[in-house]
Parts: C-alpha cells; sequence; structure tokens
C-alpha cells in the first residue's frame, strides 16, 4: 500500500494505491481536502488514515515549493513539509517530498491521448526533453530528462524567473504590476491571482469598461479569477474577454520559453487546474502563436507536439509512481 500526496496552495489531494505482481498501481482511495483549513499536511494526514492500521509500505508527497534536503517550504501556504517528521508520523522510512510539478512530470508518461487535448501536432523525439508547465493557484514548471532507459524529472521553479514583456501592452502591464510589487515574476501573471491582476490592469488604465453588474458579482465571488474566466468564456464583458486573451498569450509565449530552456523536442504538457477551465480559449490559436514565435528559433519549438493535460490526478499519480519506484524492495 502506497500513500501519494498532491499538495497546492488551494486542495491537497491524497490516494492509497496498492501495487500489484506486474508494478501496476491500483487507486484504492482518495480523498480531497481544502488545504487553508488546516495547520499542516500532519494533520490533513490524520483525518485521511483516520486511525486505521493499514501496512503503508511508502508514501510521497509532490509540494508546491522548493524542496531542499527533504524539506519543503510550501510557496502558497505556511506549511513546512519535512521529510524526516512524516517519517515519524508515518513509521516508514521510504517517505519522499518532492516538488508538485515533479510529481506530474513522473505522472506524464501514464497519460493517455483521452487525457489530453493536442495543440501542436509536431513530432516527438525519441528521447526527447519533456517540458511541463501549470498554471494554477501559482506557476509550476519542471522538464523530464532521458538517461537512455528511462525519464527522469528534474524540478523548478522557473515559475518565478522574471517576467519579459514582448510588446507596448505586455510594457504596460509590466509598468501597471510595478506599482503593485517592486519584483514582477511569471506567476504574477499566470495564476488564478495572476488573471485578476492582469483583469485590474485594464481596469485601472482605462483599456475596457468594468460593468456595473460584473464588479457586483466580482465582489460577491470567493474566486474572482473563476468569475472573471467564467465571463470571457460567455463573452459577458469586453474586459473579461480581454484580459483572459492577454493571460493566454502570455501562458503560450512563457510554455514557449520553457520549451527552448530545456530543448523540448519530446513535447511540451500544459497542466495545472485553469488549462482544462479555458481549454476552448487555449485552442483557438492564440495560445501557439505566442509559443511558436521565437525568431531564428522558432523551428525548434513549432517541431515539438504541445498538449493540455484533463487529467486532474496526473500529479497524484505521478507522486504515487515515484514512492513505488524507490521503495525498499
Amino acid at each position: 500500500m502506497i500513500l501519494a500526496g498532491d499538495i497546492g496552495g488551494t486542495k491537497t489531494n491524497l490516494a492509497l494505491f496498492e501495487e500489484g505482481a506486474d508494478s501496476e498501481l491500483s487507486k484504492k482511495e482518495e480523498r480531497t481536502f481544502p488545504s487553508r483549513e488546516y495547520t499542516g499536511l500532519e494533520a490533513v494526514i490524520s483525518e485521511f488514515l483516520n486511525a486505521r492500521e493499514l501496512p503503508i509500505e511508502a508514501a510521497a508527497f509532490g509540494v508546491a515549493g522548493p524542496v531542499i534536503d527533504g524539506v519543503c517550504r510550501a510557496t502558497q501556504l505556511p506549511w513546512i513539509v519535512s521529510r524526516t517528521h512524516l517519517q515519524d508520523v508515518l513509521k516508514v522510512d521510504d517517505v519522499w517530498v518532492i516538488n508538485d510539478l515533479e510529481a506530474t512530470a513522473y505522472g506524464v508518461p501514464s497519460l493517455k491521448e483521452s487525457q489530453l487535448v493536442q495543440l501542436n501536432a509536431g513530432h516527438r523525439a525519441h528521447g526527447g526533453n519533456i517540458a511541463i508547465i501549470a498554471a494554477g493557484t501559482g506557476l509550476g514548471e519542471a522538464a523530464l530528462i532521458w538517461d537512455g532507459a528511462h525519464y527522469h524529472a528534474m524540478a523548478s521553479e522557473g515559475g518565478h524567473v522574471d517576467f519579459a514583456p514582448r510588446n507596448e501592452l505586455e510594457i504596460e502591464l509590466l509598468r501597471y504590476l510595478l506599482t503593485l510589487k517592486h519584483r514582477i515574476s511569471y506567476e504574477r501573471i499566470l495564476s488564478g491571482p495572476g488573471l485578476v491582476n492582469v483583469y485590474n490592469f485594464f481596469k485601472a488604465r482605462g483599456l475596457a469598461e468594468e460593468p456595473e453588474w460584473l464588479r457586483l458579482e466580482i465582489e460577491a465571488s470567493d474566486d474572482a479569477a473563476r468569475t472573471i474566466s467564467q465571463t470571457a468564456l460567455s463573452n459577458r464583458a469586453e474586459i473579461c474577454v480581454k484580459a483572459l486573451e492577454l493571460f493566454v498569450s502570455i501562458y503560450g509565449a512563457q510554455a514557449g520559453n520553457l520549451a527552448l530552456t530545456v530543448k523540448a523536442t519530446g513535447g511540451v504538457f500544459v497542466g495545472g487546474g485553469i488549462a482544462p477551465k479555458i481549454i476552448e480559449k487555449l485552442t483557438d490559436g492564440r495560445f501557439i502563436e505566442a509559443y511558436k514565435d521565437k525568431g531564428r528559433l522558432s523551428p525548434l519549438v513549432e517541431n515539438a507536439p504541445v498538449a493540455v493535460i484533463m487529467e486532474p490526478r496526473t500529479a497524484l499519480i505521478g507522486a504515487g509512481s515515484y514512492a513505488a519506484a524507490r521503495r525498499t524492495r
């Protein structure tokens, strides 16, 4: 029995997997918990296991934040997740703490075509590096590197690199955001809170009008980003449409940047909670147009397949696979 976790700023998913004789994992139980209602991962695990005496042999947890020496200070939560502490809590030696996008990366090889939406056909080079980018509560990035026999995930904090505007509108967006923060990373734009930042930019600069009914809806909403994106998708307000279109264009540009950074001839996968919810905008050509616009290196990224991950449990599956592959036999 393997315990796996996907810990994000909004929700924490835990699951129990059983490893069969053929090393295939079968899910036995899964639950989702609102992360901010708990003091730490230990409290979530305690509630999930509920004092059951299960023969857990290994565990792995993908956490949104940098992991150093088995410890992660979660970026979007006031949690410290420690491998040694979890070993004590679970009374199991085979426990690992990895980055959440690293966990997603380990889940990518198990994905089926039915769990993906293709944005760019391309041609996947055998053994080529694979890039993973995922916008949700924050922005995560990772890569899969081929060693000649297997893929290994490379964790990254690339979502926190400096935002690089590409045109006058994005330069103006950067100027606006610099009035709010002294430094602007891609995560300040490519995330749920980031979409709200883009919306507020259009409003503050008078580039689109905010209808009164929309202002009231956003004020009453517990998720302003969802309200903005849903309004954009239903084409009810120009300001939301413009905000989402700019968001998607910058998302595509940064996906292309990551493809160049890791030379992703094996493909690019777009994960996270936002992409499936705005899939009709990601497939209208704007994302791929920005993704491919890389000057002399455009042919390199154009040749890489790009797909959106529609399976919401990819990181959870990846964490389970990671634990299964490394547990003491």
